[in-house]
């Protein structure tokens, strides 16, 4: 009989110790997480408040529209916001004609007087299409704007909380600086995007295109943009 109860003292204990051990065991893993594991700090303090001048620049193909601000004392222009366009119509490729439907690609601007506030579609301002290019090559149209809603034909919808912000960003800004550019590309002109679209019948116009992208992303000052032979010729402040 003792012998019995001797054994059962020495299994209880053996699970008491057990159960011990398994309670000691954290819940959720301590080991430190690698710099790859937790997640970048915004360095920049940059928003849309920020004073200074603004530039813009849209992507048909990724739908994004970026709008970069030079700070009051720099030279130089950082990115504050991107935003998705929300609707567009047309494919990658330039705007030739009215009523063809193609939102533009290339370098434009907009000024107090494209400004309208009372846009049917909440706010908009015209990009100025079209541009000394754009005659020079007899491409035709009117009326393109970035505005509001999330609908477009040949324009830039941006939803109206989008439009409320950039509208307001550019109205300041024109208080300011004569114009705000406005660089339209069909895509984000690296080498790789480009390489895929050797073959569109497009692509001698994308590396003209290219040339003044180029001059942004080295410098991030956007570029002096003239007309000559029919094709954009570019310079910077900074040379």
């Amino acid at each position: 009989m003792i012998k019995y109860v001797v054994i059962a003292a020495v299994l209880s204990l053996a699970i008491f110790m057990v159960l011990i051990s398994l309670d000691r065991k954290p819940a959720v893993s301590l080991e430190t997480p690698s710099p790859s594991d937790v997640p970048a700090a915004d360095s920049s303090a940059l928003s849309l408040e920020t004073p200074g001048k603004v530039f813009i620049r849209i992507f048909k193909e990724e739908k994004k529209l970026e709008m970069w601000i030079c700070p009051e004392g720099s030279n130089v222009y950082q990115l504050a916001q991107t935003f998705p366009v929300l609707a567009m119509s047309g494919k990658i490729g330039p705007k030739l004609r009215e009523g063809d439907r193609q939102a533009p690609e290339g370098f434009y601007a907009t000024k107090k007087s494209l400004l309208n506030p009372n846009s049917r579609y909440h706010l908009a301002f015209n990009i100025g299409y079209p541009n000394a290019f754009d005659r020079a090559n007899n491409r035709t149209g009117s009326y393109i704007m970035v505005h509001g809603s999330n609908v477009s034909v040949g324009c830039f919808a941006m939803g109206n909380e989008g439009i409320e912000k950039i509208y307001k960003r550019v109205e300041l800004a024109l208080k300011n600086q004569n114009e705000v550019p406005i660089h339209i590309f069909p895509f984000v002109m690296d080498t790789a995007h480009m390489d895929a679209q050797k073959n569109n019948p497009n692509y001698a116009y994308w590396e003209n295109l290219k040339a003044g992208y180029d001059v942004f992303e080295t410098k991030k000052i956007p570029p002096n943009v003239g007309v000559k032979n029919k094709k954009y010729t570019f310079s910077s402040d900074a040379e």
